[in-house]
């Protein structure tokens, strides 16, 4: 296999929200099982080099949709974008030479995350909340086919039950998405 086509072929590690409101044991959405998870992201973002994203979910959605509802529900995140309660927490400033990529949505792929992985990449994720943008992201970057391995200890439930619950949800959809851990991602590499 040509080098290039080697690099084409080599997966991407994308790391979901490791912010200070899903990690921080005083916010509503803090996971306490952040504080594992970022030691596998860290473990794993090592391996990946620079072909590693980290995305920030952001409170800027229009209010005027069922986001407005959302925020209703969660007033204590209906705060300003540079509040920091959405800063990455320390851990996390340094897992990517690019840019993060701050959306509005539970799921973060996109045409910003296919612009820079590629149509049909081959991706791992990690990150938060694996009950919600986890489970968000894995299902859309697999409709647009990606292929997709979720590094199932390298994420944080807001529960241990939403947690397990998750993973099944996303165990459903092979082959487009596998559900491995870190041991298993590294191995591959």
């Amino acid at each position: 296999m040509s080098p290039s086509t080697d690099s084409e072929t080599q997966p991407w590690l994308v790391v979901i929200d490791p912010q200070t409101i899903f990690a921080s044991p005083d916010s509503a959405w803090g996971s306490p099982f952040f504080g594992d998870a970022i030691v596998r992201i860290r473990e794993l973002a090592a391996a990946f080099g620079d072909r590693v994203l980290v995305t920030r979910w952001m409170p800027t959605a229009d209010r005027s949709t069922a986001w407005g509802d959302y925020f209703a529900e969660w007033p204590f995140a209906d705060r300003p974008a540079d509040d920091p309660l959405f800063e990455l927490v320390s851990e996390a400033r340094d897992l990517s030479p690019h840019p993060t990529l701050d959306l509005p949505t539970f799921g973060k792929w996109g045409a910003e995350i296919e612009a820079i992985v590629g149509r049909g990449a081959r991706v791992v994720l990690a990150g938060v909340s694996t009950d919600c943008c986890v489970l968000s992201t894995a299902l859309a970057a697999a409709d647009a086919g990606a292929h997709v391995t979720i590094a199932a200890d390298a994420c944080a439930g807001s529960t241990a039950e939403n947690h397990a619950a998750a993973l099944h949800v996303m165990g459903l959809y092979p082959p487009q998405l596998t559900v491995g851990d870190t041991a298993t991602v590294l191995a591959a590499r």
